[in-house]
């Protein structure tokens, strides 16, 4: 009885540990929210301060993207090498640098420099905390830890929207302001521990050990979570060539292209441009905005029922529950932009709803599983170079849909391009039903096991 008074005593204490970890950490997706989010604002002042075109335009916003694209696949053999923890605060640091430089660029051409640097902390940001958020959460509490990102990045999104509603035109106080959640970051990171199945992989135990049984709270789960990581590293530290092994290739297939639907499907593209949009179908400036901003502020809300769908229904389950209500909200946009658009008031309410039904459902649905997944997938001897490829994915695609969505609206209009977003989804939800896994309730070691065992695709565990 007394041990049993004892567990009660400390399992709410390490509850109380790994959820801070998560939060601290998760900061980094609030300054990736933000960051990204705030170019959709701060492009209404910027275009009438350095008179940008459409391209211009899009390359401003594509900066950071292609910038995130080295960020993401350097990030993997560092954080290998290195360890979890430092190349967190490394984002952190990157951020911190990205936006003072932006806020205070004199020219087009330095912004789209800072906007690169903010890119490289952007890109590392989505690939190092969802797995070290991952290797430090218990497996029943894993989805809605990691999922703590990604909600961290819709509220940095909806954040970044209503500083702008407030600001106005000053678009560099838009951007100086993400240096405050990178100094929180800084600081906290200073307090967290390093992920234990990293420890275990350089031969640490008794580190690993420490840390664990602080975060489980008794040594006995602390051991038997030690012995069960010891099952998976009789490996050698990864290469990327060992990403296509035959029996890994499956994780490869469901990170990258999971990472890829999220952003082919739209989502950023509206993100991004959709004040920009909504501007030109005759709206106000800040109607736009604030129509946006309310959008995503149903993101933040749908991300927070998601967290604890995903461990109760899900991964898989809950975005064959989300993304087809995207489709037909894409749908009925499009149907309201034909001819001159939306004309009266009772079709422009109707468009920011249809826009925030859209944001809630594809973002809420991708948004919340994509990094979970990646961060889940892979075997622990590549599992960093595994996220940093489905974080490549995310942002390669990113990038072509950042440069290339104002375009798609000047020359196929906004009604097919809706369109063309509705039918790549039905096409995600078909990949959704027979590719991917179900990885609920499970240990990173049971996902592992079930590569080897050829029982990764639904298919095969029939």
């Amino acid at each position: 009885m007394a041990s049993l008074g004892q567990a009660d005593v400390h399992v709410p204490q390490s509850t109380a540990v790994v959820i801070a970890i998560a939060v601290i950490a998760a900061l980094g997706g609030l300054l990736f929210g933000y960051d990204t989010g705030v170019i959709g604002v701060a492009l209404l002042g910027l275009g009438k301060q350095f008179a940008l075109d459409d391209l211009n335009k899009q390359l401003v916003t594509g900066a950071i993207i292609f910038g995130a694209l080295f960020g993401c696949l350097g990030t993997g053999p560092i954080s290998d090498r290195l360890g979890r923890r430092v190349m967190v605060v490394a984002v952190g640091v990157v951020f911190a640098l990205g936006s003072i430089a932006s806020a205070c660029a004199p020219n087009m051409v330095f912004l789209i420099a800072s906007r690169f640097l903010l890119g490289l902390s952007a890109g590392s940001s989505t690939q190092i905390i969802p797995v070290y958020i991952a290797e430090v959460a218990p497996p029943q509490h894993r989805g809605k830890m990691v999922v703590l990102f990604q909600f961290m990045v819709v509220f940095g999104i909806t954040v970044a929207y209503f500083s702008g509603f407030v600001l106005g035109d000053h678009w560099r106080w838009m951007f100086g302001l993400g240096v405050i959640p990178a100094i929180i970051l800084l600081a906290g990171m200073i307090l967290l521990p390093e992920s234990p199945r990293w420890l275990v992989m350089q031969k640490r135990d008794q580190e690993a050990f420490k840390i664990l049984e602080k975060l489980r709270g008794n040594s006995a789960s602390a051991q038997a979570e030690i012995d069960e990581i010891h099952t998976v590293t009789n490996q050698p530290q990864g290469t990327w060539k060992d990403l296509a092994q035959p029996w890994i290739r499956p994780a490869v297939i469901v990170g990258a292209s999971i990472a890829m639907f999220s952003q082919i499907t739209g989502n950023n593209a509206l993100i991004y441009y959709a004040p920009t949009i909504l501007t030109h179908a005759g709206f106000s400036q800040k109607a736009a905005i604030l129509g946006t901003g309310a959008s995503t502020l149903l993101v933040v809300i749908m991300t927070m029922i998601g967290s604890v769908l995903v461990d109760k229904i899900g991964r898989r389950r809950y975005l064959l529950w989300t993304i087809p209500g995207s489709i037909v909200a894409l749908i009925v946009m499009g149907y309201l932009f034909m001819g001159a658009g939306p004309q009266t008031d009772f079709s422009k309410i109707l468009v920011v709803v249809c826009l925030g039904a859209y944001l809630m459902l594809n973002c809420g649905g991708f948004g919340v599983c994509i990094w979970l997944i990646n961060a889940e997938v892979y075997p622990l001897f590549v599992r960093g170079k595994g996220a940093s490829l489905g974080s490549f994915s995310h942002w390669f695609f990113d990038l072509i849909v950042t440069l290339t969505t104002l375009s798609l609206v000047t020359a196929l209009g906004a009604t097919y391009t809706f369109w063309l977003y509705a039918l790549i989804s039905i096409i995600a939800v078909i990949f959704i039903i027979f590719l991917v896994p179900e990885t609920k309730g499970k240990t990173l070691e049971e996902i592992e096991g079930d590569l080897k065992a050829n029982r990764f695709y639904p298919y095969q565990q029939k």
